[in-house]
């Protein structure tokens, strides 16, 4: 199990990009940690060392959001929190996203872990203190 601390806010990006080497060929990622941990700052700071430019939100209403690369390749953003029956993501049609090969991170795996592929990078996002936080994968 690898980890990484992030003292900061401003450390974000510094520990996205320590993340992404780390992570290797891993395409779907599972973030877990209980609400306020950082799991959506730490996505954005992903997000940005991979080179997204726009706006990255929690699409907490809409399941999933859409971002693209610079090479119009696409991320996949996934938050599980307000799903009330994971029937909702076969009405998605989730597996066209979590194997396609595409970048997919998953917030709140956990509402439908069955479905998620057994091959998902698991990250644990915990709480240390009031801004330091660590990522456990």
């Amino acid at each position: 199990m690898s980890s990484i601390i992030i003292p900061s806010l401003v450390d974000y990006d510094r520990a996205a990009e320590s993340f992404l080497k780390d992570a290797g060929s891993h395409s779907v990622f599972a973030f877990y940690g209980e609400m306020g941990a950082g799991k959506t700052t730490f996505i954005q700071a992903l997000c940005r060392v991979l080179g997204i430019t726009t706006e990255v939100n929690s699409p907490t209403f809409s399941l999933v959001n859409e971002y693209f690369l610079e090479d119009g390749s696409s991320v996949f953003h996934f938050d599980l929190y307000r799903i009330e029956d994971p029937v909702e993501l076969f009405d998605l049609g989730y597996e066209e996203y979590f194997y396609s090969g595409a970048t997919c991170f998953i917030e709140w795996p956990e509402k439908a872990d069955h479905l998620v592929p057994r091959e998902a990078l698991q990250v644990k996002i915990k709480v240390l203190s009031n801004n330091t936080r660590i990522v456990e994968f």
